[in-house]
């Protein structure tokens, strides 16, 4: 398997995912190339896999296998990539969200706080915003905003109030010099606290939700009938946007019926209770503890 990455749900994506061991398959999210690894083992000579990767890094590590296509970008232009290899369909798409393993574990990205780094946290190092940028120059209402909806963090006015202040008087470029702001600020879990806090800001930098809602649009676009859509997610926020989209067709979880009163949706749902790891993983891979698989089915 992959040096530096310990894909998570590996055996029940897969199974999810392959209907046609010669089909035409996605990875939408390649990281360190584990699921692509497995899928690869299950597909036969005459099936192709396309892997898709914002961060350069990733692609570095290829898998050396002639039915595997390499896409450097972002998930979200998914339809777009495909018809540049003249693609109009495939039979499924997986897409592990979330940061890989490999960036948590190389410290200089900034996307944990375990070591003193620069605020970085972009998955596409050619991108210009980083996590520092924010913090400098978002204004004390944008901050609420960012901490209350992508870091469900409580005292979200607090956090923004005392960033602006520290910000008057030094640059807040380093995960230390936030943290000697945050500290004095937690509520509850240190680490649980802070994690929200480093998830707000990486989901802002790298406008993940944006690009998750795009990438579900257009999965109901190249995914042809019958073919299946595996996604897995870490956190609430986007696995509620990923559940909507399956029970509805959107990701606001409006739902539209047509004058017979049938809804009106792209995907079916495979697994009607979410599938998550078992003890036995987590305690094997950390990463994979607050992981959720959803599996559906176009219609």
């Amino acid at each position: 398997m992959n040096k530096y990455h310990n894909p998570v749900l590996l055996e029940e994506a897969i199974n999810g995912l392959i209907i046609d061991k010669d089909g035409l398959y996605v990875d939408a999210t390649y990281g360190g190339g584990g699921h692509s690894t497995g899928i690869l083992s299950r597909l036969g000579s005459s099936g192709k896999l396309y892997g898709i990767d914002r961060d350069s890094e990733a692609l570095e590590n290829a898998i050396p296998d002639q039915r595997l296509q390499l896409i450097k970008g972002n998930f979200r232009y998914l339809h777009k990539y495909l018809r540049l290899y003249d693609v109009k369909c495939v039979d499924g798409v997986l897409a592990d969200l979330g940061v890989s393993s490999h960036q948590f574990d190389e410290l200089s990205r900034g996307f944990t706080y375990r070591s003193d780094v620069s605020l970085d946290m972009r998955m596409n190092q050619d991108q210009r915003i980083t996590a520092g940028d924010i913090l400098m120059t978002y204004s004390e209402k944008a901050l609420v905003d960012l901490f209350s909806r992508y870091g469900e963090i409580r005292n979200s006015k607090t956090i923004a109030r005392e960033i602006v202040k520290a910000r008057g008087s030094r640059k807040i470029e380093t995960t230390n010099l936030l943290l000697q702001i945050l500290d004095p600020l937690i509520k509850g879990s240190r680490l649980r606290y802070l994690s929200q806090v480093f998830q707000a800001l990486r989901i802002e930098v790298n406008d993940e939700m944006g690009a998750l809602q795009d990438f579900l649009n257009d999965c109901s676009k190249v995914i042809r009938r019958g073919g299946r859509l595996v996604i897995i997610t870490y956190h609430s926020i986007e696995d509620r946007m990923v559940k909507r989209f399956i029970k509805t067709g959107n990701s606001e979880g409006q739902i539209v019926k047509d004058e017979f009163g049938n809804v009106l949706r792209s995907f079916a749902e495979v697994n009607k209770k979410v599938i998550v790891p078992s003890d036995k993983e987590v305690l094997e891979n950390r990463r994979a503890r607050s992981a959720k698989l959803r599996i559906a089915k176009k219609c």
